[in-house]
């Protein structure tokens, strides 16, 4: 898409994500960018109801990026202190137990994360697919951040099989970034061009496409004509979405 088509498209976005009762695209944004209730519904703790978490998560950051206040509640009966405990590790922000919420703020959209097969709450309704850990114990002993970006990399309406290969994959992105966001913070400031900031707007308002957020920060990562001051701010801006700490040796001995 050329650049200014690309960026009238961005003036114009909304996030859109697809209601897995329809299989339609709906606005996830109330038109008034009124109080939105985003509902993480959980069946108990294990590798996919940390991942309707995660997805929950990354929703609330989207929509708080884009201006809506957002109400995050987490909705489940049992095991809810190994979730937020695992949660937290990943990065994920504190949601209230609905059980303590009450009756309600008075939002205006109600957004419902639940996993495949579950959950068939009243309201839109976001599906995570499952995830298949392979090999046991595989991801024993991994940097929390290294399984987030693991589950980022992945569609979250397609099966994540968790194997080794992913992870080191996962552990190699993350390493390589943080050291390049390490060393480009060494670079004057420059800002993130408007076509970059558009291309990462467009792909998360778009069914809340981390994978091709990731897609665009490896693109930047290598692309031969941008100041490294400006790959170091759009990291950094993506990173309000994605979560990964990226910034995270900043000051470190070299």
């Amino acid at each position: 898409m050329p650049a200014r088509a690309r960026l009238c498209a961005y003036a114009r976005l909304v996030l859109r994500i697809t209601d897995a009762r329809t299989g339609e695209p709906v606005d996830a944004t109330p038109a008034r960018r009124g109080l939105t209730r985003v509902e993480a519904h959980t069946r108990g703790f294990d590798p996919t109801n940390l991942r309707v978490l995660l997805v929950a998560d990354l929703l609330v950051r989207a929509l708080e990026l884009g201006g809506t206040p957002v109400w995050a509640l987490l909705v489940g009966e049992r095991d809810l202190p190994e979730l937020r405990a695992a949660g937290a590790a990943l990065g994920v922000r504190p949601f209230e137990d609905s059980r303590d919420a009450g009756t309600g703020l008075g939002e205006a959209q109600v957004l419902h994360v639940v996993g495949e097969g579950g959950e068939t709450p009243d309201g839109v309704r976001v599906a995570v697919a499952p995830v298949r850990p392979e090999g046991p114990g595989a991801a024993d002993g991994i940097d929390p951040t290294v399984l987030r970006l693991a589950l980022l990399a992945h569609p979250r309406n397609s099966t994540l099989r968790l194997d080794q290969a992913a992870l080191d994959d996962a552990t190699g992105t993350l390493a390589r970034w943080r050291g390049a966001v390490a060393a480009w913070a060494h670079r004057p400031s420059r800002p993130i061009p408007d076509e970059v900031r558009a291309d990462l707007r467009t792909v998360w308002e778009d069914d809340l496409d981390a994978v091709g957020v990731l897609r665009v920060l490896r693109d930047v990562e290598t692309a031969p004509d941008l100041p490294d001051g400006a790959r170091f701010e759009t990291y950094v801006y993506a990173d309000r979405l994605l979560g990964l700490d990226l910034a995270r040796d900043l000051g470190a001995p070299a």
